[in-house]
């Protein structure tokens, strides 16, 4: 098993968050005037959507250096539909365009990297989520 963990921590004088894992950080925060939020950072849903589009862009590549395939541009967008109280993603739709340096087409590396991709194929299966209290110190 791979296991990987991210820190998130409050942005002093915000209500924002830091969010960590090694060396990269990224802040994430309500809209402006949404219970407190400055708009300073993305929001879960954009996390989300961004989860789901950037991993298929590494497994494109992935994939393609395994094809013997080199790619060229890659053009993905990605929208998450939310709907109910609590909100809940309800869908994701996600279009991608990516280009082969031969001119090939690119449908069999798509296709591929469709079939591998993390992120989407376990959101397709149910992902189950834990959520634990920590003590004063932050750890569980």
């Amino acid at each position: 098993m791979i296991s990987t963990t991210v820190e998130l921590r409050t942005v002093e004088g915000t209500q924002a968050a830091m969010g960590w894992a090694g060396g990269h950080t990224i802040v994430v925060d309500r809209p402006e005037g949404k219970a407190g939020g400055l708009g300073l950072g993305f929001n879960g849903a954009q996390l989300l959507a961004l989860a789901i589009g950037r991993c298929f862009c590494n497994d494109l590549r992935y994939v393609a250096e395994e094809m013997g395939v080199e790619l060229g541009k890659i053009i993905v967008s990605v929208t998450v539909n939310l709907e109910g109280k609590p909100l809940l993603a309800i869908s994701a739709t996600m279009t991608v365009s990516c280009e082969t340096l031969d001119g090939s087409d690119p449908r069999k590396v798509i296709d591929k990297a469709k079939a591998i991709t993390a992120v989407s194929n376990s959101l397709r299966q149910g992902v189950p989520v834990a959520i634990e209290m920590a003590d004063a110190d932050g750890r569980a």
